[in-house]
């Protein structure tokens, strides 16, 4: 079974993104959605993705920006990874000449597989928590059940994930990757590097769990 990619989301100081890297983290996420309290500007952004190495994924955050401001920052930070997270059309996110997923804010209801089906082109789907008037960030997870299994897309799980349940996400739901950003927080937008240490342990944790049911250890 392949290990479950982590994304720390929300990143807004360079010591932070330093310590997801530190602590094993695949992926670092950039919020461009002016109303986020960890939004940040392309020259912060460049300052974060100064301290990161090879190979650690960076992820943007928009929220039905417009295009000519998303090319603008494409063009001023080295941006690896496009996360719409608004009401974007797929014609919309394949523009862009980057990689990038689409987040669908899960509600009973909703036909998950149908939107996938519809955002066939991303690299996968990220399930994010519904609140009214909130895009994202909203700290509360999700029914896990809602998610059928065998998807067209990879699964990026968030919504309110912490070192204390993602554990049973992962055993629930058996996603490509998890992304958190509230739960390794003392605040918003500022990072906790033993709360970003012990959400990586506890991923590992569960990859090595389920490696052991597969293989009937």
């Amino acid at each position: 079974m392949a290990a479950t990619r982590i994304k720390i989301c929300g990143i807004t100081r360079p010591e932070d993104a330093q310590a997801a890297a530190d602590c094993g983290a695949d992926a670092i996420g950039l919020v461009f959605y002016k109303a986020s309290p960890r939004a940040v500007t392309p020259e912060q952004a460049l300052a974060i993705t100064a301290v990161l190495p090879p190979f650690l994924t960076v992820v943007a955050l928009f929220v039905d920006e417009p295009v000519a401001s998303i090319e603008r920052i494409l063009r001023a930070v080295p941006i690896d990874l496009i996360q719409f997270h608004g009401t974007e059309a797929p014609q919309t996110c394949r523009q862009f000449e980057r990689p990038w997923i689409k987040a669908l804010r899960v509600k009973p209801g909703l036909d998950i597989a149908a939107e996938c089906d519809r955002f066939r082109g991303a690299r996968g789907v990220l399930l994010d928590s519904f609140q009214a008037g909130v895009p994202g960030g909203t700290g509360k997870a999700f029914d896990w059940r809602l998610a059928p299994d065998n998807l067209a897309l990879p699964v990026v799980l968030a919504g309110g994930l912490h070192a204390d349940n993602v554990g049973d996400a992962i055993r629930t739901l058996r996603p490509a990757a998890v992304d958190v950003s509230g739960g390794v927080e003392r605040s918003p937008g500022i990072k906790d590097a033993g709360r970003i240490h012990r959400f990586v342990a506890a991923v590992r944790a569960a990859d090595q769990q389920l490696d052991g049911v597969v293989h009937g250890d």
